[in-house]
């Protein structure tokens, strides 16, 4: 028995890193994955990786999630492959980094657009089909930066963005709960993906000094984050909706 058996998940961002180890771990626990991502080689590889380890899972793409209608347009495509939706992981995300007095204007809208209103799009066109299903979660991706200040990297749009997305988190919680709808957000912390994992050994020194201070001795895998957002989204979380949790290998506890 998978913890996720016969629940329908739409996940994004599916072409590699994270997402694609969501639509690996919710296929593998039972889960109808229906994905989506911009660049369309990257989710074909992850399809092919689900179906050879036994898995479901049924892929659109390119999809925009930055733009409302296309946006809606896939999470209704998606709804209709199984005739619902239990589950909607918003993994997908880019971000642009820069100093508040470097960071050029349209960066800090790319990031908004990309890191924020992507997911309020995808809840926002999700939301009937819930209600609809007399329930299901909504498991967002925020970050340690959405927080607190980063020293290592000046993460202004991406720090605000992310603490967006665990605000709009909360009220979800708030406004779902009469509909038996969960809202569940998972913040990581450093972790390495095929867009990060150059950071580990020629990184910025503050962050070479943040990496080797952290209490569990290393940065977070894809796998130690989707381990959280499984138990979020799975059953054993019935009781728990509107929570922050932190994925972060401790960093966080040292200030």
């Amino acid at each position: 028995m998978g913890r996720l058996d016969d629940k329908v998940a739409l996940i994004t961002g599916i072409g590699g890193g994270m997402g694609r180890a969501a639509a690996l771990r919710f296929a593998r626990e039972g889960a109808k994955v229906v994905g989506c991502d911009l660049f369309p080689e990257g989710a074909e590889e992850t399809v092919a990786l689900v179906r050879q380890a036994g898995g479901e899972i049924t892929n659109f793409a390119p999809v925009q999630l930055s733009d409302a209608a296309d946006s809606a347009r896939w999470v209704d495509a998606a709804a209709g492959v199984y005739g619902g939706v239990d589950i909607l992981y918003n993994n997908a995300s880019t971000p642009k980094f820069g100093a508040v007095d470097e960071l050029p204007v349209e960066d800090w809208d790319f990031v908004i657009d990309n890191e924020l209103n992507l997911v309020f799009y995808a809840c926002r066109a999700v939301w009937p089909h819930l209600k609809s299903r007399g329930g299901g979660v909504i498991v967002n991706v925020g970050s340690i930066a959405g927080t607190r200040g980063v020293e290592f990297m000046p993460q202004n749009a991406h720090g605000t963005a992310k603490a967006g997305v665990i605000n709009l988190t909360q009220q979800l919680a708030v406004e779902g709960g009469p509909h038996g709808i969960r809202s569940v957000c998972v913040s990581p912390g450093f972790t390495v993906t095929p867009s990060t994992a150059w950071l580990v050994d020629s990184g910025p020194q503050p962050l070479q000094d943040n990496l080797a201070r952290m209490p569990l001795g290393r940065p977070g895998q894809p796998d130690d984050i989707v381990n959280a957002a499984l138990f979020l989204a799975s059953d054993e979380a019935s009781w728990i909706t509107g929570i922050n949790l932190v994925v972060d290998g401790g960093s966080t506890v040292l200030g």
